[in-house]
């Protein structure tokens, strides 16, 4: 079994390299690692994600953490990153905001 640590430090590395208006769901940065391991991805930001552009990892369907909302859109407006809006709610639209590290593909 591999050290949790390095794998913390691995999900840290990952996020830290998402460019400002871009996203990553948990699977997707898992993915990168070699895992499948998301909801680990998911507790590695959860106990230390407050110094990580955490607003940067999603989940699967575009949205954003759960209970950071509101604080999610003030950045996401602020950076620039792709939303669309229904009638009572809005999500990232990841087909435009989505970015992986191996083709680093500039935003539509």
């Amino acid at each position: 079994m591999s050290d949790p640590a390095d794998f913390g430090a691995a999900v840290a590395e990952v996020v830290r390299s998402i460019p400002p208006g871009r996203a990553m769901t948990y699977g997707d940065v898992a993915a990168v690692l070699g895992s499948r391991a998301s909801r680990a991805v998911g507790k590695v930001m959860a106990h230390e994600g407050a110094d990580l552009p955490w607003w940067r990892v999603v989940r699967s369907g575009g949205l954003p953490p759960l209970g950071h909302e509101e604080r999610a859109l003030a950045q996401y407006r602020a950076e620039g990153t792709p939303l669309t809006w229904g009638r009572t709610a809005w999500r990232l639209d990841m087909r435009r905001a989505r970015w992986s590290p191996e083709t680093d593909d500039p935003l539509d």
